[in-house]
């Protein structure tokens, strides 16, 4: 009887709890749903700049649906290749073939090795040997591990995964103990406090980025083409945005459990939208909430500082963006005091 008693307690806690009960049916179906969209999208279709030399393979490039762009010259080929216009940028010498692939992203690279490896079988004579050809990288190199690849994109991910949890409990702690409360009471205004406990939480937030950045390029030697200083500024962006995500968040939580809860519906979805896919093989609806992600701008700038070794002019975008992610997020912390202040 008593183990029924206690049964039939949990089984009232979960159906009055109706967050938990959405989690436990609902959550799992929303995260398995885009996972059968990211692993089921579309097959990449490189993007393939050919000069004048080079132009016999047109037609057999496109044939094996790669988008192919025509340069007179190599220098406006090699100028689109390092904005990232295209994927690879083919040139003829004699009869062979030399490609440079853009080598940031290995899904790109495979898929226009493999569209050229198929033209030059249909352009070669039948019997004739196959000729090789002399393959470059503008960023990276043939020997780029899955680490050097996926690493920028994982601290990023990582960074934001641990302070979003960690600032949210903490200031859920602050609230369930009362300290909130009593805080709300004196004459402090709203944006005081929530200035407060993002400086105090971001000089954790400080170090934590300059461990993780340090301890990934230093100790596990992931690529670094960039400045060292970019990274420390990105991930520090990344890490303010999470601290104040977080602690909003928690604002609407009762518990740590309901804190917790909103990591599946938060946080999984920017990981799968953060790059580690391409999101060109994507919906186009998917494509566009990926860019409204906070870790999605973090990720493409670290790889562009650390694989393709740019400067300020190719994250300045990213920069901003995470800045007013930042900015929104601590205004809307500021009104969501307003539930707690007892006026």
């Amino acid at each position: 009887m008593r183990i029924r008693a206690i049964t039939i307690r949990i089984l009232r806690q979960f159906i009055h709890d109706k967050r938990t009960m959405a989690l436990m049916f609902i959550a799992p179906l929303i995260v398995l749903s885009l996972m059968s969209l990211v692993f089921n999208g579309d097959a990449y279709k490189p993007n393939i700049g050919v000069t004048a030399g080079a132009a016999v393979l047109t037609p057999m490039l496109e044939a094996q649906d790669a988008a192919v762009t025509a340069f007179a010259t190599a220098e406006p080929g090699n100028t689109a290749l390092k904005d990232g216009e295209i994927d690879a940028l083919i040139t003829m010498d004699g009869t062979t073939p030399g490609v440079v692939l853009e080598g940031s992203n290995p899904t790109a690279n495979r898929a226009v090795m493999q569209a050229l490896q198929q033209a030059m079988q249909q352009l070669q004579p039948a019997g004739s040997g196959q000729v090789q050809p002399a393959v470059s990288y503008l960023y990276g190199a043939e020997d780029m591990t899955t680490i050097d690849r996926f690493g920028p994109i994982m601290i990023g991910v990582f960074i934001f995964f641990f302070v979003f949890l960690i600032a949210g409990v903490s200031l859920l702690r602050e609230r369930t103990t009362g300290t909130l409360e009593r805080l709300l009471s004196t004459p402090l205004k709203r944006w005081e406090i929530v200035l407060g406990y993002v400086c105090g939480f971001g000089i954790f937030t400080v170090i934590q980025a300059l461990l993780i950045s340090w301890f990934s390029i230093q100790v596990l030697g992931i690529m670094m083409a960039g400045s060292f200083g970019y990274v420390l500024l990105m991930t520090l962006l990344l890490a303010v945005t999470a601290l104040t995500l977080g602690t909003l968040l928690s604002a609407f939580a009762a518990n740590e459990l309901q804190m917790i809860q909103f990591i599946p519906l938060v946080i999984v979805p920017q990981i799968f939208l953060s790059g580690l896919f391409p999101l060109d093989t994507l919906p186009l609806w998917l494509q566009r909430i990926g860019l409204a992600t906070p870790i999605y701008y973090g990720a493409q700038a670290l790889i562009d500082i650390m694989i393709r070794g740019k400067g300020w002019s190719a994250i300045a975008l990213e920069v901003y963006v995470l800045i007013g992610f930042s900015l929104l997020f601590m205004a809307l912390n500021v009104l969501a005091l307003r539930k707690h202040r007892k006026m």
